[in-house]
């Protein structure tokens, strides 16, 4: 074995291994020591241009590694996003509505008009609070006027209720392939790179039936009873026909029922339910209806029909007869909710105390008719079990008839009952107590009397010859 040999300098090995080297002996002269470099043999150590080039190397390949994780990850969240479609509800970023094509808005998506988000802030003054038409169980509406001229209603939807993006277009396209005069017109919604999910309506200018009924509008005039008639009739139509589609309004109230400047109605948020879960096991997660309008025996199964609707509707029509509200806390605690208040005065047959008197309940003979028969079409309409209620097909029947009927024929009956009443009291009041064969025939005259004079049996001659039967879903 050949041993080799050399005067080792502890002090110079030192420098040279912080300098990056390794210490060793020259080949030439086994005993002297060198101070092996990147960039070759040193005397001492190695110089500082070599230490920064051998780094170089080992710092690009560590930035070129950190750059490649990046690119992986940006790539990893680009494709969840787009596969859940999640980015249009969670966003916040002002550049995603930028980055859309301009070419993408005015175009159409499934038949649904696209507007930019931009066009729509632009539209409403920025959501000016000034803008605020209402609020609901889906969202706030805003006054807005697009470039055209057009005048829209913006619904801001809650954030809160969106589901997947797929849904929402093909709920979408549904709803505005909806076509009937009492419903209000979807003219489309925002894209899918919008910030937020914005729908927009034609704008209905004569606002609520609330309004109009016991709200801000009840000083710019009184609703006749005529006009009230033909707002219940439009609002059966446009129920009526969505019940058809199989689509449950599922909020109906008078707060959704709008009036144009010829005070047609205009029903608005009919099928947005569609868009929001129904799982019974879910209720929070979705508007389900209104205080004072709500089927009492949804809190019991947790599912709506269209006989819910139909339960909304009756109280819609407690509303148009009495101008009052749907929940009024001033009232007693027992009649809070109107549908308690006007079941216990139809029951006692006290319609004046529930038909608002300034209609001409006392003194119009066919108004004091017509209203008592829509509060008895009401009465059924409230019920609790859902299968003794009327379909939304069967309340737009009575309510035509209601309107058709011949008033001057049945005052004039009427009239004449009264007079044989009349006839029948002096002839008691007159003559000796009758014999039992002759008190019977007296009291089967008054019953008779009776149940010609009763609402009830009006209802059932002149509507449908017996009681409105329930044979929908």
């Amino acid at each position: 074995m050949i041993e080799m040999k050399y005067n080792a300098n502890f002090t110079a090995c030192s420098k040279c291994e912080k300098s990056g080297g390794r210490c060793g002996s020259s080949s030439q002269k086994p005993d002297k020591f060198v101070c092996y470099c990147w960039d070759g043999p040193r005397q001492l150590e190695c110089s500082q241009k070599s230490q920064s080039e051998k780094k170089r190397p080992e710092i690009g390949i560590g930035i070129g590694g950190v750059l490649l994780v990046l690119v992986v990850l940006c790539i990893a969240i680009w494709y969840r996003k787009k596969k859940t479609g999640h980015s249009i509800f969670r966003t916040r970023c002002t550049s995603l509505d930028s980055s859309a094509s301009d070419l993408e808005y005015g175009s159409k998506f499934y038949g649904v008009t696209l507007f930019s988000y931009t066009q729509l802030v632009k539209a409403t003054e920025n959501f000016d609070q000034a803008n605020e038409l209402g609020s609901g169980g889906f969202g706030t509406v805003y006054y807005g006027k697009l470039n055209d001229g057009r005048e829209v209603a913006v619904k801001r939807l809650y954030e809160k209720n969106y589901k997947r993006l797929e849904h929402f277009m093909n709920e979408i396209h549904i709803l505005t392939r909806l076509r009937n005069n009492n419903l209000v017109v979807l003219h489309g919604c925002t894209s899918h790179h919008s910030r937020e999910l914005l729908l927009v309506y034609e704008y209905v200018e004569n606002g609520t039936v609330a309004d109009h009924l016991y709200g801000e509008n009840t000083k710019s005039g009184f609703l006749p009873w005529p006009v009230r008639l033909r707002i219940a009739i439009e609002t059966a139509t446009a129920l009526s026909y969505l019940h058809a589609t199989d689509i449950i309004h599922r909020d109906v109230k008078t707060n959704n029922i709008l009036l144009d400047s010829n005070f047609s109605v205009k029903v608005a948020d009919f099928g947005l339910s569609r868009l929001f879960p129904t799982d019974k096991t879910h209720v929070s997660t979705a508007p389900q209806g209104t205080p004072g309008y709500l089927d009492p025996e949804y809190h019991q199964c947790y599912q709506l029909t269209n006989k819910s609707d139909v339960y909304s509707f009756g109280v819609v029509l407690i509303e148009l007869v009495s101008s009052l509200p749907a929940i009024d806390m001033d009232r007693h605690r027992l009649e809070i909710n109107l549908s308690n208040y006007a079941m216990n005065r139809i029951q006692r047959c006290a319609f004046d105390e529930l038909v608002d008197p300034q209609l001409g309940f006392a003194s119009n003979f066919k108004v004091r008719r017509m209203t008592i028969l829509v509060a008895e079409l009401a009465f059924q309409c409230l019920q609790h079990d859902k299968e003794f209620r009327p379909s939304m097909d069967e309340v737009l029947e009575a309510l035509k008839k209601i309107e058709s009927a011949d008033y001057e024929a049945l005052q004039a009956e009427e009239m004449v009952h009264n007079a044989a009443e009349e006839v029948v009291k002096m002839h008691i009041g007159n003559t000796p107590m009758p014999s039992p064969a002759e008190d019977d025939h007296a009291k089967l005259l008054s019953n008779h009397q009776l149940i010609l004079s009763s609402p009830i049996s009006v209802i059932d001659k002149w509507i449908s010859g017996s009681t409105i039967s329930s044979n929908s879903k």
